[in-house]
Parts: C-alpha cells; structure tokens; sequence
C-alpha cells in the first residue's frame, strides 16, 4: 500500500522542518560505555591417561553405575540418585563412536564449566545397536567421568530421564576448583 501525500500536508511537513540544519556527518561517533568483553573459556587440559593413575580395565560396569569421590556426603549422592538434583545441561552420545564421543564429552564439560552448572545429564544408550551389543560408550563414560577432577559423583538416571541409558553427573563449583590448583 503506498499512500501519497497531499500538497497540504507536504507543505506543513515543510514548514515545520524549515529550520532544520543537517547534523555534521564527520565527527566521531559519541562515546558511549560498551559492556566488557565475555572472556572465552580457556581449554583445560584433561587428566593424564596415564596407567598407573587407573586403567580402562580396572573399572567394572554393571548395569547400574554409582561413584562418588571420598568425602561427599551420602544424602547428596541419595538426593542425585532420586532425581532431585536437577540437571541444567544435558548431552546425547547415542551413536557415536568413542573417540568422537569423547571429543563431544570434553567440550560439553568445557560449556559446563562455562555456564557454572552444578548438575549435568548425559546420554550414552545402552548399547542394543552396538555390534558386541555390549555398552561400549556406557563403559567409556564410566571410566572417563571416574578421571576427571571436576566430576564429585555421578550414577545412573532414574527411568524417568533415561533409566541405565544415561547418568547424572554432579559437578564441582568452578570457583572451589580454581582454589585447589597450586598457584605459579
């Protein structure tokens, strides 16, 4: 729809612009407060695969997966066992292969500790479309999870989120863990 204006209202137009002067188009723009940059999250390296601290063979994975680091409480494992601890972030490995699956796991565990979440989900399946119809990447996430320092517990989801298909992963507070690192 285009409207056309009449003379009448052009010539008001006119009139009340008349003493209108054009801005200068060559100074610098007015400053103004810009919001601070959001800092990238710096890669952390992952913990050594050395063998001597534990080896893939050394972690047995049944059906339904607990662990929990010395010195956390056992009400906060019962209340992640229950499904209480709601999970903030949440991540689907079905299909992967393992080395893609870790790629995936270590950037996710990047964007948790980015985003600060306490409470993660991930998803690994329960290995029926595996060719050894064995849980392979059920068993790899068992044993990665067990050497990461960030992880305080984790174990298996209740049916309602994925049953002995996915854990909750119960995270450390990113400030208490840039305490414990030795500083140069």
């Amino acid at each position: 729809m285009n409207k056309q204006l009449h003379d009448s209202d052009s010539e008001l137009f006119r009139t009340a612009v008349s003493d209108a002067e054009p801005l200068p188009a060559n100074q610098a723009e007015p400053y103004r407060k810009r919001p601070p940059p959001v800092p990238r999250p710096r890669p952390v390296e992952d913990e050594p695969d050395d063998a001597t601290l534990l080896a893939e063979s050394q972690v047995e994975t049944h059906d339904y997966l607990l662990y929990a680091r010395p010195g956390i409480q056992r009400r906060v494992v019962a209340e992640l066992q229950r499904g209480n601890i709601e999970p903030e972030l949440e991540v689907d490995l079905h299909g992967l292969r393992a080395e893609h699956a870790r790629a995936v796991l270590k950037e996710f565990f990047a964007d948790c500790r980015h985003r600060r979440v306490r409470c993660a989900r991930i998803i690994h399946g329960k290995g029926r479309g595996s060719d050894s119809r064995q849980p392979v990447l059920k068993c790899k996430v068992n044993y990665w999870l067990r050497l990461r320092e960030d992880v305080l517990a984790f174990c298996s989801a209740t049916r309602r989120d994925g049953g002995s298909g996915a854990v909750y992963v119960l995270l450390r507070n990113p400030d208490k863990a840039a305490e414990r690192r030795p500083r140069p």
